[in-house]
């Protein structure tokens, strides 16, 4: 048998990698491996922010620039909402997103921008308009938060005061993400919207599984 190369190519093995994590980490908290595969999620968001690197890709001074403003952009925001509580409302981190800098996991700047990149190459794709590419990825982010926010608690990456997230945190998420979104959108960078939808897919199936058993 004769393996097409053209099919086994580096994008195509890291949709493999991604569906691979995300899938296996749903079949196993199934079977009733809960703690030790939610304990692995510092491992999938690094592995997931590596693929990006190497998929989008973050090649460029501008690119890499961006990305260290959508990081750092992130954990400044997520360090007032810690410690303020006005902008999402009142909410602690958990344990299971690794190391934290005065109460802001380190990851949860990476996810700013590996979201924001995903969702941006997305509405690159399907808008050509600049504030329908912005105000769409914006959409996206905060449709997948809806997700992340039933999820967040029962796997100990945060922990709402009062039980469950806000309207407000969805309103400052899709500020914040309009904002970024613009910076991007303005930078004028471009990325793969394949692997990115991939991305985004593959995240939307698994904190959507978490709905299901936590809501309906």
């Amino acid at each position: 048998m004769v393996l097409n190369t053209h099919f086994i190519n580096k994008k195509n093995a890291s949709i493999f990698t991604v569906w691979l994590f995300h899938l296996s980490a749903l079949i196993g908290i199934y079977l009733g491996h809960f703690d030790w595969f939610i304990a692995k999620t510092p491992i999938n968001l690094l592995v997931l922010s590596a693929l990006l690197v190497l998929n989008f890709p973050i090649d460029t001074p501008k690119k890499l620039g961006i990305a260290a403003v959508f990081f750092f952009a992130g954990m400044a925001i997520e360090w007032v909402g810690v410690h303020y509580g006005f902008l999402f409302g009142e909410y602690v981190y958990g344990a299971n997103l690794g190391i934290k800098i005065d109460g802001v996991p380190l990851l949860i700047g990476v996810n700013w921008a590996l979201l924001t990149f995903a969702s941006a190459a997305i509405a690159a794709r399907i808008f050509r308009h600049p504030a329908a590419k912005i105000l769409f990825g914006a959409a996206l982010m905060v449709f997948l938060d809806l997700f992340i926010e039933v999820a967040a608690p029962p796997l100990d990456f945060w922990i709402w005061t009062l039980g469950d997230a806000p309207l407000r945190n969805y309103v400052s998420w899709f500020g914040f993400a309009a904002l970024f979104h613009l910076i991007y959108h303005r930078s004028r960078i471009k990325g793969d919207f394949t692997f990115s939808l991939h991305l985004y897919l593959a995240q939307l199936v698994f904190f959507a599984y978490f709905f299901g058993v936590y809501r309906l």
